[in-house]
Order: structure tokens, then sequence, then C-alpha cells
């Protein structure tokens, strides 16, 4: 595997990685919105991501598509809510903000991670042209 490889897994997976950034980041700015009725309710939602392997064009991560939760909606009953319904039930998204919390986590760390290969690739580089000097 050459370098030009090594480096477009690297930065296809800190792309993929900042998708999944983005939609944890929507997730929580969502979780305490409220609904009149299940589908006007923010659905979580969740990155589906593939690894690609092509002899031609070497390997990849590709974010395939953005999923909603299937997870079910939390109901409440708020006759005051001005957004209820006409049984006085209002509806939260399914967001687990704790689960969010740690994709977020998760995914800041593959990132970094792919960083610190891309700043070793870069070393080995330099290393390499250096072995050629002298």
């Amino acid at each position: 595997m050459g370098f030009k490889d090594i480096s477009q897994i690297a930065g296809s997976a800190m792309a993929a990685q900042s998708v999944r950034l983005n939609t944890v980041a929507s997730n929580l700015a969502n979780a305490h919105t409220v609904a009149g009725s299940e589908g006007e309710t923010y659905r979580a939602r969740k990155p589906v991501f593939s690894a690609l392997m092509d002899n031609s064009a070497g390997g990849r991560v590709q974010v395939l598509d953005v999923v909603e939760s299937a997870e079910p909606l939390r109901r409440a009953y708020e006759p005051d809510n001005p957004l209820a319904n006409a049984e006085g039930m209002v509806y939260y998204p399914n967001v687990n903000e704790v689960a969010e919390m740690t994709d977020m986590m998760a995914a800041s760390r593959a990132f970094e991670t792919n960083v610190e290969v891309l700043g070793r690739l870069k070393n080995m580089q330099q290393s390499l042209l250096k072995l050629g000097e002298g």
C-alpha cells in the first residue's frame, strides 16, 4: 500500500467522521424540541458508512446515507403546552443524549487518529527524502 492509498483512506475517514459529528450536533441541538404530532417531531439521524476497497482506486470510507432512527418518540402529557394536540399530548425527539455524547467522543477520537496517521505519513515521507540526500 502506497502513501497515496494511505492518505486517501485517512482523508475519507476524516470526512466520514465529520458527517458523523455533524449529525450528532444536529441531534443534540434538537433533543428538547417539542411538536404536537408524531409527523412533525424531529427524529434522531445516524450516518451509514461503508468501507470500499478497489484494486485500481485503493480504499476509502464512504458515507452511504444519513438515516432516521426507528426508535419510538417520547410522548408527554402537557395540556398547558401551546403545541399540545387535542388530547394534551406533545412529542419529543427520540434522541438519547448520553448515546449521542458517547458517539461524539468516539467520532472525535477517530478523527484525531486519522490526523495522527496523516502526520506520521508526512514524517515517513520526509525521512524517505532525507535518505536520498545522502
